[in-house]
């Protein structure tokens, strides 16, 4: 007789669990019989079924991921630190190995934090982000210098210094240890501020070329060189001559925000104003025309093509600006004109300085293009230079007022050029601190000096 299930390993039939025994009715499934626990207490099978159900099964009325730690288990445990346990052959004790080695999943850290973050949390870190990355990107790389070159945003390639150097010494002697020490500091002042500006540079240099074969015209070049810088970079509109003997001393005006943005406040053009020459101005004479005639000219400030100031003697060519036009070429040519050199070369003292004072004087046509600049605004000289009168408000440097350019004019006569120049320099880094440094030297250093009676520079 074959039988419907497999042999019962009990002997004599049956099964081992009572509830399990086959009935004789044929039934496939066990009756719902009862059994002895095995406290002696009765169990029903299907009270034996729900109970295994629910221990290893899910409520009908529950989801997977239910609580706290469930629901976060994965994150948690990616976030904490793990044990770099890797095996080395080197050591006997294989026990010891990695011990104190740490290894922090940085990139679950940060998808943790984000994922706890709240929408609004989100969109102000994306915002910082998006900032941070904005001053990285044009403070800190070199898309400053190049960002502020742009017509659109900074307008700095319209702009060119040019600095007179001795490169390979002065005409008439070498350069000392002091010499070069000026020539370094100032270059490297010039540098910095056009690479924060966006501007270009012209390093020329003034004793090493010769126009004429019979005579050198050191200083005389500084014509011909802005004739070049005009031709080299075809974007510049302005070219700003600098002497060696210069110092920026506020690298964070711009020419634009000091000067450019607001040209017609700060120019005069009625020379009556400041007059040291005593030129008569404006000159009168039957054929000339209206604007030759009137002391400010045509009155429009687009009309101005060169821009100076006047020291205690008269012109100064230490720092001015000379705009890209026809009548500046025509002027460059009546300047450099070889026939005027010849003549007055040995009357005129300040060489071409007191050439293009000449030309002011004679020439109408020059008066009414030409501008003039306070002092103080772009050249200010320290108290050494023009001092017959003592401190002059309109000529002399001021800390208080922050002046712009300071012109060590004629420190090689008598006065300490690289002392003037070391000091300014100092002065100008100590005025433009930023918040950092002012802490350190203001707060710190006082502190430690009273504490320890040392000063200490940090």
């Amino acid at each position: 007789m074959s039988l419907s299930r497999s042999p019962s390993p009990v002997p004599g039939g049956g099964w081992s669990s009572p509830g399990l025994n086959i009935n004789t009715s044929g039934r496939s499934s066990p009756a719902k019989s009862s059994f002895s626990g095995p406290n002696g207490g009765t169990i029903t099978w299907e009270s034996a079924r729900l109970k295994s159900q629910g221990v290893t099964g899910y409520p009908s009325f529950s989801t997977q991921n239910q609580g706290f730690f469930t629901r976060h288990m994965r994150r948690i445990s990616s976030s904490l630190p793990s044990f770099n346990m890797a095996t080395d052959d080197r050591y006997a004790e294989k026990e010891k190995l990695g011990r104190g080695r740490w290894k922090i999943p940085l990139l679950g850290r940060v998808r943790a934090t984000i994922a706890r973050m709240g929408r609004k949390g989100k969109i102000r870190a994306l915002i910082v982000l998006l900032l941070l990355t904005c001053y990285l990107l044009f403070y800190i790389t070199p898309l400053w210098y190049y960002w502020r070159r742009t017509s659109w945003l900074g307008g700095g390639e319209k702009f060119v210094i040019i600095l007179a150097a001795n490169i390979g010494g002065g005409v008439m002697e070498w350069k000392g240890a002091r010499e070069w020490a000026i020539e370094r500091d100032s270059v490297r002042n010039k540098r910095k501020y056009v690479a924060r500006w966006g501007y270009d540079l012209e390093i020329v240099d003034m004793s090493t070329k010769k126009r004429y074969a019979h005579e050198w015209r050191e200083s005389w070049e500084k014509v011909d060189s802005i004739r070049n810088s005009f031709r080299k970079y075809p974007k510049a509109e302005w070219i700003w001559w600098l002497d060696l003997n210069t110092f920026i001393m506020e690298p964070s005006y711009s020419l634009q925000s000091h000067l450019f943005n607001n040209l017609e406040k700060h120019i005069y053009r009625d020379i009556n104003e400041f007059n040291p020459l005593n030129i008569t101005h404006p000159l009168q004479a039957h054929y000339l025309d209206p604007e030759s005639l009137s002391p400010v000219g045509d009155g429009n400030v687009d009309s101005v093509n060169i821009m100076l100031s006047q020291d205690c003697s008269g012109f100064n060519l230490g720092s001015f600006f000379i705009r890209r036009s026809e009548w500046t070429d025509r002027l460059l040519d009546i300047w450099w004109d070889p026939v005027a050199y010849e003549q007055k070369h040995m009357e005129w003292e300040h060489k071409e300085q007191d050439a293009l004072e000449q030309l002011y004087t004679t020439q109408p046509w020059i008066r009414s293009h030409t501008a003039f600049l306070p002092q103080r605004l772009i050249n200010s000289f320290p108290v050494g230079a023009c001092s017959d009168n003592g401190n002059d408000t309109r000529i002399h440097y001021n800390e208080k007022d922050r002046d712009f350019v300071v012109n060590m004019a004629g420190c090689e006569w008598g006065r300490d050029c690289w002392g003037e120049m070391y000091n300014f320099r100092e002065l100008s880094y100590y005025l433009n601190r930023n918040p950092w440094e002012r802490f350190k030297e203001d707060l710190v250093a006082v502190i430690w000096y009273k504490l320890t009676g040392q000063k200490v520079k940090l």
